[in-house]
């Protein structure tokens, strides 16, 4: 009896209700369209998932968990929204988006020719093969603790440079169908901190597919200015299909390196880690 008594009158101790789970649906609310693939979670707490593609969703708490931390619903294109974990205690929760109306910046067309040179940003080599950055980690139960996750690397911008595509390579892949997220972030006390770029690059890689493999981002026109200096891109895992009960693995090949920085973590809003890896991780790029 003392233990309940004390649960119920802490309200910022750990103790949190018997469900451990914050389920719900995120919709538009402009036009109560689903929205696929929204980031979800409590900042620094490894407490982290994206909705599905119909919108829906389910955030695993931990025992870092408290009734007043906020969970986080951010999206590209609409205004982030927080909630007191106690708030959300129906195992239905319809959460209401607003889009934003983002100002965007003045382009500036010169009649004078600039000369652009394809330029590779980043590794554009697999060395040995010998080493690889695995999405899946030990304390992974299932598959689907991936969700959010996000592995990237810090690249140096030197002049101005219209982005074409990303290109990674592929080592081991157990999975007929991956959905991942493109992101582009400032890069602030050197972690990725704000995105850079406000675009929903979502691709999908297909059948297993190992090698080397291509993000077209010429549809979304990214270009990154001189001043930018240095940005974190990274892939976030969204969604996927495995070949059969037992797959799990998906990796890229890299190699340590002192003069190169990779990215990590385990959930969106979590904390950043960084490592001195070399993803095979590049981008294309016409720059002048």
């Amino acid at each position: 009896m003392k233990f309940v008594f004390f649960c119920v009158f802490l309200a910022n101790s750990l103790c949190y209700p018997q469900h451990k789970n914050i389920e719900g649906v995120v919709k538009s609310y402009e036009n109560d369209a689903p929205l696929p693939y929204v980031n979800i979670g409590i900042a620094h707490k490894a407490i982290g998932t994206v909705s599905d593609k119909n919108g829906f969703f389910s955030l695993s708490l931990n025992d870092n968990a408290t009734q007043k931390d906020s969970v986080t619903f951010s999206y590209v294109g609409f205004r982030t929204k927080k909630y007191a974990t106690s708030e959300l205690n129906n195992k239905h929760n319809i959460i209401l988006l607003h889009p934003e109306s983002v100002e965007l910046n003045e382009v500036v067309v010169s009649s004078t020719k600039i000369k652009r040179k394809p330029k590779k940003i980043g590794r554009s080599s697999k060395g040995l093969g010998l080493t690889h950055m695995n999405f899946y980690s030990y304390n992974e139960k299932d598959v689907d603790d991936r969700l959010s996750k996000e592995v990237g690397m810090k690249f140096k911008i030197k002049s101005s440079c219209h982005i074409k595509d990303l290109n990674f390579k592929i080592t081991s892949n157990d999975f007929t169908s991956l959905k991942f997220r493109l992101n582009f972030y400032k890069i602030i006390d050197g972690l990725p901190s704000n995105l850079l770029i406000n675009k929903n690059v979502v691709f999908e890689v297909k059948n297993n597919f190992i090698g080397w493999f291509k993000v077209n981002l010429e549809p979304h026109e990214i270009y990154l200015e001189d001043k930018t200096e240095a940005i974190a891109v990274s892939i976030q895992w969204l969604e996927s299909v495995k070949e059969n009960n037992r797959s799990k693995y998906f990796a890229i090949s890299t190699a340590a390196s002192p003069l190169h920085t990779a990215y990590y973590r385990e959930k969106t809003m979590d904390t950043w880690s960084k490592s001195g890896q070399s993803l095979s991780f590049y981008l294309n790029a016409l720059c002048e």
